[in-house]
């Protein structure tokens, strides 16, 4: 299986998990201040670009 098929199933996979534990913690997050919630929001709204980012030059080496 080429790289970049093994990333797209790794991207899909993982980004769903991501996204369904994002919803989760931020039901534990919405009762909290406001400004609390903004700090979650905008790191749980950035952080998945690093593990993406890592798996796209992968995919994209040659070996």
């Amino acid at each position: 299986m080429p790289r970049i098929a093994i990333a797209i199933v790794v991207f899909l996979i993982g980004f769903t998990l991501y996204v369904g534990a994002a919803v989760t913690l931020a039901d534990l997050i919405a009762p909290l201040h406001w400004s609390v919630q903004a700090l979650y929001f905008l790191a749980a709204g950035v952080l998945w670009v690093w593990p993406t980012k890592w798996l796209m030059f992968w995919a994209a080496r040659k070996h």
